[in-house]
């Protein structure tokens, strides 16, 4: 499914205009984020409208601290997708400038909100604040919503049956930093994904008999280097090919590499994916990087890998602990 981007500054076609909106970073599309989508389309069926997800570009934080690259656990082009297989209509991106971050919330409103996208409804959550200073809060928007004429919804913090709470983008940050890929899956609802474009390596792989995807990380990506089973998906294809992979995050240290790479080998296959753009889902960690005395070790130890990886994600098909939730399930069937 795709979910139209308008770019900042981009007008909204007509035809969009009057829709219920979700608003803020959303930066993971974790469950607590789901459950706010989930009411804005609930909202947006009461009406027999189109609802959608409206976020800033670049990352705040990366703003007002440039020099510290955000560990993003979804860019824009790939949570466009999420919230598209959730039923949005369109993601529309504010960029955030100077200009916007010395707006008074009611400019925001007025000019964003209200003239440029025409919108009915609001939804966002407790604990949004906007414009200048974070001056705005959830009542501002209320109040604004009065005066300019649409509704607005203040989402209350999300906890699951279990009280499990809050659902947090920096604690998914951190579990995955550590390697706790299956916390950061039970916080996110499906698996976490990266998306990047294949490109050519040093072949360093295949001259050892395990050839991999190189794919290139957005800049402040950080989780945990070792060996990961993982899926993979050519992004530009809906349907059920998924792709086992051993994927590698790290330095090479065995190469005495500076550099922070994203490996795949794919089990079983040997075709041509160079320019694509591939989906990689991390299902668990395998086991931590180190550094190998030879490279007969490295090639010993990656047969093992293999075999964990295989092992591994048979464990997940026979059950998989996030097949109740909607995005995982979209994972699985080749949606997203």
């Amino acid at each position: 499914m795709t979910s139209m981007i308008i770019e900042a500054g981009a007008p909204l076609p007509q035809e969009l205009r009057g829709a219920v909106i979700a608003i803020g970073n959303f930066d993971g599309i974790h469950r607590g984020h789901q459950q706010l989508l989930a009411e804005t389309q609930a909202e947006a069926r009461r009406r027999n409208t189109n609802w959608a997800l409206v976020t800033f570009e670049p990352h705040p934080r990366s703003f007002f601290r440039p020099a510290e690259p955000v560990f993003r656990l979804t860019p824009l082009p790939l949570k466009a997708r999420l919230v598209a297989a959730l039923g949005a209509s369109f993601t529309a991106v504010l960029a955030f400038d100077a200009a916007f971050a010395a707006m008074t919330p009611e400019d925001f409103v007025r000019r964003q909100l209200s003239e440029r996208l025409g919108v009915a409804h609001v939804v966002t959550g407790y604990d949004f604040h906007f414009g200048h200073g974070r001056k705005g809060t959830p009542e501002t928007m209320r109040a604004l919503g009065r005066q300019l004429g649409f509704g607005v919804t203040v989402i209350d913090q999300v906890t699951d049956d279990d009280g499990y709470a809050p659902f947090s983008s920096s604690a998914i940050r951190d579990s995955l930093r550590h390697g706790h890929v299956s916390e950061a899956s039970r916080q996110l609802g499906y698996h976490w994904t990266v998306m990047g474009e294949v490109v050519h390596g040093d072949q360093r792989g295949r001259t050892i008999g395990f050839p991999t995807l190189n794919i290139v990380l957005p800049d402040g990506s950080e989780p945990f280097q070792g060996i990961y089973a993982v899926r993979v998906r050519d992004a530009a294809v809906r349907g059920m090919t998924r792709w086992k992979g051993a994927g590698y995050f790290g330095r090479r240290p065995t190469f005495a590499s500076e550099k922070t790479f994203l490996e795949v080998h794919l089990l079983g296959f040997d075709g041509d994916l160079y320019g694509k753009t591939m989906l990689v889902d991390f299902i668990d960690l395998i086991r931590p990087d180190r550094r190998f005395d030879t490279i007969d070790d490295l090639v010993a130890q990656m047969k093992l890998d293999c075999a964990a990886v295989e092992r591994r994600l048979a464990a997940e098909d026979a059950a998989d602990p996030l097949s109740g939730f909607p995005l995982a399930q979209a994972q699985r069937n080749g949606i997203l």
